[in-house]
């Protein structure tokens, strides 16, 4: 049997002056676990966006960013941070066990899953043993403390008659799946 687990770590950003605080959070956020994993048979990773820290805390998305329908900035390369920093500090297995985007726009996910999975793909190519990447999630779903409202799925639910429907995304990363990546590169 494997063993490991998985970790909700963070991308962190510094913001001008934010440099000792980006430090500080990443030792006590995804630093200190990861090292637990160390001599495991896996880690597994989550994680959605970045966040950007100043001197006092957390800074709002810049001039300019795109949103996702809660109001965070969609940065997709985080998960090629969050991998890279894994293996750097551990050296075991990973898998991308969540990722994804909330968001209405179908068309935005495409494209955030395209640019994630080349995040990873690139890792892969620089030696980062990756083993696996799941989407976060197949299906709109029920999120504890948003209720319905989030849409993280690449497949839509009817609430009123639970039928689904695959998004363009479905395809998009099925397509991905079965080409083991080539299709990022179209």
């Amino acid at each position: 049997m494997q063993v490991g687990w998985t970790l909700a770590n963070s991308d962190f950003h510094a913001a001008p002056g934010g440099e000792e605080r980006v430090a500080r959070m990443n030792e006590e956020n995804n630093l200190r676990y990861l090292r637990v994993s160390e001599g495991d048979d896996f880690v597994g990773l989550q994680t959605y966006n970045r966040t950007v820290l100043g001197p006092d805390g957390p800074v709002p998305p810049g001039e300019g960013a795109v949103l996702n329908q809660g109001g965070e900035e969609i940065w997709p390369w985080a998960i090629g941070a969050v991998v890279r920093q894994a293996w750097d500090t551990v050296k075991v297995p990973i898998y991308v066990t969540e990722n994804g985007l909330n968001t209405e726009d179908d068309a935005q996910r495409v494209d955030f899953l395209r640019t994630a999975i080349g995040e990873v793909g690139a890792a892969i190519a620089d030696g980062v043993d990756v083993r696996g990447y799941m989407c976060w999630s197949a299906m709109d779903n029920f999120e504890w403390i948003f209720g319905y409202g989030p849409k993280f799925g690449i497949i839509a639910v009817d609430r009123d008659t639970q039928a689904r429907t695959p998004k363009p995304s479905a395809h998009v990363l099925g397509e991905i799946a079965r080409s083991n990546g080539a299709a990022l590169s179209l």
